[in-house]
């Protein structure tokens, strides 16, 4: 994108400006009712970048030349609000999610509940928007903007560049990818770049999620590369690099302009390699069938948690380290979960939350004197509400819970004695028992993940 600043001011500008302007494809999408989306976070940007396994222009080679174009490889990049840090994640085409109802043009398509991840693109004349909302309803973050980019993509950019860095921890042969490559470091563009992002059987298990870090490695060093001097103080090769971006990009219409994906660049360039981490979200065998994937929890709301709430995955330990949480051990002591008597409320409009909560609390938390108290009024933030006397079952339960301090409200006002029961009410941010209603402050245990930074990334 670097190219756009330097054509700008040359005298050649105005037709390069035309030229590149020209070769950009932009998509109006539908996302439907804005009630219905995640609320946005601040400054910080989500951009959804679609991978399809659209065959157009690779010819017979390649093989399902008729091929629709599906979701073949999806990350969702989130960019930090101060531009310090970025978290990609890459989502699996095989992992099953439900699909919205969505429209392109005109067209209503009907939802799907059990689907592949894939098919919310491409089949049935699904478009990015409906890739989109399946997305931010899977992870309950907003997306911003969406880049596609096609398999000829990789080839064109990754020769503009001058070649990819890639690392090989031993021989790669796949024929059906048509990757033929030695172990050891090798700078890779056109088909062998699109062999090897391509290749599942010469990795690990053979499956999807063993090539998610092979294209994760692979993107590192394509990042790096254009952050390298030799690309950004070559003419000749930002010349191609733009030519070959704005060719190879379909986007959303807001940002389908030059200068809007040159603003977009800048943003993106200006985060340290260092400070940029790609992971896979957190998934296990589909128990119905053994070729799919479905979400691991809470390890996955957890990961989603942090990218909605602007957490680094490189910083995340240094940013909350003072961060508020519940009553801290010396401000009261804490209860057995026997002794903690509460009434739940529902007042989040889901119904049945208070019985399904107190279900939970009697059965898998230890809280045999909970209660049902029926409905509240609707209300946005779920609230404790504890007399002083009752602060040490109120840190217990809130612990369970994972409530903040800041939705915790000391009061006399529902009974001081030792047999009067706090009171719970559900709020609209209660998303079920379990699910924690704080920030997490760390990333789940074991998570996959490959620094852009990190040139020693091999694939196995």
């Amino acid at each position: 994108m670097g190219g756009f600043v330097l054509v700008a001011g040359c005298a050649g500008g105005i037709y390069a400006y035309q030229h590149f302007n020209g070769n950009i494809t932009g998509v109006r999408v539908n996302l439907g009712d804005e009630a219905d989306r995640p609320k946005a976070a601040n400054k910080a940007m989500n951009i959804l970048v679609i991978g399809t396994d659209s065959r157009k222009g690779l010819g017979k080679k390649y093989g399902d030349a008729g091929s629709v174009g599906h979701a073949d490889t999806t990350f969702l990049f989130h960019v930090s609000a101060d531009r310090t840090n970025a978290t990609a994640i890459s989502i699996p085409r095989d992992l099953m999610v439900k699909i919205p109802e969505c429209k392109t043009g005109d067209k209503v398509i009907p939802g799907q509940e059990n689907a592949m991840f894939n098919t919310s693109l491409g089949q049935d004349d699904r478009d990015p928007g409906c890739t989109w909302k399946t997305v931010e309803q899977l992870t309950g973050v907003r997306v911003d903007h969406f880049v596609e980019v096609n398999f000829e993509a990789v080839k064109t950019i990754s020769t503009a560049v001058g070649g990819v860095e890639v690392c090989a921890a031993k021989n790669l042969v796949d024929p059906k990818s048509h990757l033929n490559m030695t172990a050891g470091r090798h700078t890779i563009m056109g088909d062998e770049a699109l062999a090897f992002v391509r290749t599942r059987h010469a990795v690990g298990f053979g499956g999807d999620l063993t090539r998610i870090p092979l294209q994760q490695q692979f993107i590192s060093g394509l990042i790096r590369k254009v952050k390298s001097d030799g690309t950004l103080t070559s003419p000749t090769r930002l010349l191609k690099l733009a030519d070959a971006a704005t060719k190879a990009l379909t986007v959303d219409d807001a940002i389908a302009g030059v200068f809007k994906l040159k603003d977009l660049a800048q943003d993106l360039g200006g985060v340290d390699t260092k400070h940029i981490t790609f992971t896979t979200v957190p998934v296990l065998d589909d128990p119905a069938d053994k070729n799919r994937l479905v979400l691991k929890q809470p390890d996955a709301r957890q990961l989603f948690a942090l990218v909605a709430a602007d957490q680094s995955l490189t910083k995340v330990k240094k940013k909350h380290a003072a961060r508020a949480g519940t009553p801290s051990p010396q401000a009261t002591a804490k209860a057995a979960p026997a002794d903690v008597r509460v009434t739940v409320k529902n007042g989040s409009g889901v119904t049945g939350q208070a019985q399904t909560t107190v279900d939970w609390m009697q059965n898998t938390q230890g809280f045999l004197r909970s209660s049902n108290g029926a409905n509240a009024p609707e209300t946005e933030k779920t609230v404790l509400y504890y007399a002083p006397a009752h602060a040490d079952q109120a840190r217990t339960l809130a612990a369970a819970l994972g409530l903040p301090a800041s939705q915790m409200k000391a009061t006399d006002q529902y009974g001081t004695g030792e047999r009067d029961p706090m009171l719970l009410v559900l709020g609209k941010d209660f998303q079920g028992p379990g699910v924690p209603l704080t920030v997490p402050t760390a990333a789940p245990s074991g998570l996959q993940r490959v620094e852009a930074s990190d040139t020693n990334a091999c694939a196995k």
